[in-house]
């Protein structure tokens, strides 16, 4: 389902692991440049006086520019910055309980790798799903195999919410990957990993916008 809301288009998820070969904020900033659509946060671990900095002027730099910026897992995180919203995984705290502390008018995305996890989020109130993995990925260990495309086009065809497919997307699958039906397309190491990362990210951001034309 393609549908004009916050969640549309290249969406950058800047992961601290594997380090990144850049400052987080540089990355941001790059990716900014090359027109991503918004940026999550994703730390895995303590968030040190540091990074919570760094999670700050994220949340400057993306006001600025008028783009959302979700913080993974951490609703505290989210709430303590008053970032855009919080992504919450399958192990992470119902989505009910972060709407009341989080309220109405902030981004509640999660994760899923089937159609009833994606079909249980959108009843429970989530505002998008991130769906993957779609391809083979070494951003994350994984121990299940690729969701692919036929699951990801099944997904977008039964949600009213947006679906946005994360896993292994780069600009060489891309193209397939919005043919299937999706909202938003989640980028890791295609930007994050890339010598130039405002040209992988306006590269990703042309395609992706020549296919939701």
């Amino acid at each position: 389902m393609r549908t004009n809301n916050r969640m549309q288009g290249l969406h950058l998820v800047l992961s601290t692991e594997p380090k990144p070969h850049l400052p987080i904020v540089e990355l941001a900033l790059a990716a900014i440049d090359g027109k991503v659509d918004s940026i999550q946060f994703r730390h895995k671990g303590d968030y040190s006086r540091e990074l919570f900095a760094i999670v700050l002027d994220l949340v400057k730099i993306c006001k600025q520019v008028n783009i959302p910026l979700v913080i993974n897992d951490r609703l505290d995180i989210a709430l303590a910055t008053n970032a855009s919203g919080v992504h919450l995984g399958q192990t992470d705290l119902p989505l009910s309980v972060a709407r009341k502390l989080l309220g109405a008018d902030k981004l509640i995305g999660a994760t899923a790798s089937t159609l009833e996890q994606a079909k249980r989020a959108e009843m429970e109130g989530a505002d998008y799903v991130g769906f993957g993995h779609i391809f083979p990925t070494q951003t994350k260990i994984k121990t299940t195999p690729p969701v692919g495309l036929v699951a990801l086009r099944e997904v977008c065809q039964q949600l009213n919410i947006p679906v946005v497919a994360i896993g292994g997307i780069d600009a060489k699958n891309v193209d397939e990957v919005c043919q299937a039906g999706v909202s938003g397309v989640a980028i890791v190491s295609a930007i994050c990993a890339s010598p130039t990362p405002r040209a992988a990210t306006a590269t990703l951001k042309s395609i992706i916008q020549d296919n939701f034309q």
